[in-house]
């Protein structure tokens, strides 16, 4: 029985197209048309001046905390539910990650818990918006404002998202987004950089290319990056963006599909299904499960059964405040994000790919309630 993956990128025929075009126009690398296009196209979808192309999505994050400049061992509050990209661009940056506990319904920072750990080294608040569902920007954005904070934004996981009728990547800052294989528009790797302040955008391009600058080539003042995109990724990226809102359209369609496929299971408490807050626009980047702890099954049990029915599952992040490479670092302190925690233990994804059918989503859903029946006899 064929595999249904966890996520599978759409492609559909202009991406050959617009690719074969940058390779015959013998820019290959990181300079050539389909560049610009995709930073001036992406900018204007999201609402932003300024977009600057990188080679994936932390690098994205570690360029944005760079061009801020701020004191060594200064503290980035960053949600303990995300990827580990996040703490690596504070540390990479001499930076200290503080971490908050997520809120249990959206799976975002608890908004909630930010002033609390705010100190006198505190510069920066990172919001990240996780599995397509929106943080509560406006909380931080006040609280931002209160202790004159930077504001920098991981919309990653919800492009095409929504916060109050507002695209996700246009608060704060810098916003930072990436464009792998999985997410809602692919270039197979890479990422971007956007912001409305022109000195921002100016030293993002500098540092992403060794800090060239044109008057003297050679000559380096500040300490860049090589974080250069391809004009190849670049032109794939554009084709993928001509139908950012299809692919916004089936992602809320998959979602749809499973919610009625598995109201029974919730129906019945053996699980919850993702939310969508009446401030939100949902993309559903991956489609969540969470179980009832009171049955006492746990995710990584739910996904080794499906496995053996090839279907592929993930766990939820494993929160950051846990992480073994972290113990070994002088600012790290033993804590308890209950919430985070929780959701780990009991939490997973199922296929959520832009090539899901109809048939995939009903063998999918048979089989976790398969599953589940099995455990909870």
């Amino acid at each position: 029985m064929k595999t249904i993956p966890v996520s599978e990128p759409l492609i559909l025929g202009k991406e050959l197209k617009y690719a074969q075009q940058a390779i015959e126009s013998g820019w290959i690398s990181s300079e050539g048309e389909f560049i610009n296009r995709f930073e001036k196209d992406f900018a204007q979808y999201i609402g932003k001046k300024y977009a600057v192309a990188v080679n994936n999505g932390t690098n994205a994050l570690i360029l944005a905390l760079r061009v801020l400049d701020l004191p060594k061992e200064s503290e980035v509050i960053i949600p303990t539910f995300t990827i580990i990209s996040c703490a690596l661009s504070c540390i990479y940056n001499n930076l200290i990650p503080v971490f908050i506990d997520c809120d249990k319904r959206t799976q975002t920072m608890d908004v909630s818990k930010i002033e609390e750990r705010i100190s006198k080294k505190t510069k920066a608040i990172m919001p990240v918006h996780i599995y397509g569902h929106p943080a509560d920007m406006n909380m931080v954005l006040k609280v931002a404002k209160k202790h004159n904070l930077c504001v920098i934004e991981d919309f990653a996981e919800a492009i095409g998202s929504l916060y109050k009728g507002r695209k996700c990547g246009s608060f704060g800052d810098i916003n930072c987004t990436s464009f792998y294989g999985n997410k809602l528009i692919t270039t197979g790797e890479g990422g971007m950089c956007l912001t409305d302040n022109k000195i921002f955008a100016e030293k993002l391009r500098r540092l992403r290319n060794l800090g060239f600058i044109p008057q003297e080539r050679f000559v380096h003042y500040d300490l860049g990056f090589n974080f250069r995109i391809t004009n190849v990724q670049s032109a794939i990226g554009c084709a993928q963006l001509e139908r950012i809102e299809e692919h916004v359209k089936r992602k809320v369609w998959i979602a749809n599909t499973y919610n009625r496929a598995l109201n029974k299971l919730q129906q019945k408490g053996f699980i919850s299904l993702p939310v969508e807050e009446t401030w939100a626009k949902n993309t559903y980047w991956m489609y969540t499960i969470v179980l009832n702890e009171k049955f006492g099954v746990k995710a990584k049990e739910v996904i080794g059964k499906l496995r053996k029915k090839n279907i592929q599952a993930r766990p939820f992040f494993y929160p950051l405040h846990l992480q073994p490479a972290f113990k070994k670092l002088p600012w790290y302190k033993k804590e308890n994000l209950p919430v985070s925690e929780k959701l780990y233990e009991y939490g997973f994804y199922l296929p959520s790919g832009l090539t899901l059918k109809k048939e995939d989503i009903g063998r999918v859903s048979f089989a976790l309630e398969e599953v589940l029946h099995g455990f909870c006899k």
